[in-house]
């Protein structure tokens, strides 16, 4: 992520998938750059509003995922470098994650309700 001016941080949004956070017009113009393969939010404003979220708590700022204890804590590693929230608020629509399901991969919300133990 990079600057964001004060006037333009009230457009940042998190993604519901992974956290990564961005400002919501670079989600629609480049769409999400971890998850972009199976929720195709590029050029799509409305999926933007359904799978991303304003309400997120905490930023983690991380150069390298694949070498941070913080980005395996937090289940970042594997990701681009980046800006990531620590909680996202939010749910997914039903299809969407039988989006990613049928991707092969598995949803963990990013709100705090699923613990080491589920996932």
């Amino acid at each position: 992520m990079s600057f964001v001016p004060g006037s333009q941080q009230r457009h940042l949004r998190a993604c519901m998938v992974c956290s990564i956070v961005q400002v919501q017009q670079r989600f629609i113009r480049e769409g999400c750059p971890n998850c972009e393969t199976f929720l195709g939010l590029q050029n799509h404003p409305e999926d933007v509003q359904q799978c991303t979220s304003q309400v997120f708590e905490g930023l983690i700022t991380l150069a390298d995922p694949s070498s941070s204890w913080v980005a395996r804590w937090q289940r970042l590693d594997g990701y681009v470098p980046g800006v990531y929230a620590v909680k996202v608020v939010g749910q997914l629509p039903e299809e969407t994650v039988q989006n990613i399901e049928d991707a092969g991969g598995r949803y963990i919300p990013r709100d705090g309700t699923v613990h080491d133990d589920d996932a």
